[in-house]
């Protein structure tokens, strides 16, 4: 499951929440397992709170990395993350109602990357835990956020109450309810 894996901005890679405290979150690098503070200055955003821009409103981004994964057989995916054209053509062939006016090259760099970080780490089960008894990461961002820290960007509001998360410029990476 995705839930507990953040991506913090101006650190690269992804990270499972530990723990928090005062005015910050505990995470573990998934790459390396080296523990660190996510300060309250830091946006963090949960990957299960994630969306990409469609020509139909929005796909999940466990869907995606469902279909990546179905696409590439459970391996990492093989590509040069330079090449935007390249990635844009494989993108196509994974969800090909992208919406190509807001989907950059980046945020396609960033999902592949991502999607490889967790094959790598052995985790294929890209489900979002939906589960009433237990804490899911919009507790978590809501503990985090009355602790001062901010979870994502914002940005222009979509009708479906979500707000983009990424870059300053229009984005495809998107999370839900700030």
């Amino acid at each position: 499951m995705i839930n507990g894996v953040l991506s913090i901005s101006g650190k690269p890679g992804l990270f499972r929440l530990i723990s928090r405290g005062n005015n910050m979150l505990i995470v573990e690098s998934i790459a390396d397992k080296r523990r660190l503070p996510a300060y309250a200055k830091d946006k963090v955003v949960s990957l299960a709170d994630v969306a990409i821009y469609t020509d139909n409103g929005e796909t999940p981004l466990s869907d995606v990395f469902e279909l990546i994964n179905k696409k590439e057989s459970g391996k990492p995916v093989n590509i040069d993350l330079k090449d935007k054209e390249a990635l844009k053509t494989y993108f196509a062939e994974v969800l090909p109602s992208f919406d190509r006016e807001h989907v950059y090259a980046n945020d396609i760099k960033k999902v592949i990357s991502w999607y490889n970080i967790l094959i790598n780490d052995g985790l294929t089960d890209f489900s979002v835990q939906t589960e009433e008894n237990k804490e899911t990461p919009a507790e978590v961002k809501k503990e985090a956020k009355s602790a001062g820290k901010t979870s994502g960007n914002s940005a222009t509001p979509k009708a479906s109450s979500r707000k983009p998360a990424g870059t300053a410029k229009s984005t495809t990476v998107r999370k839900a309810g700030k």
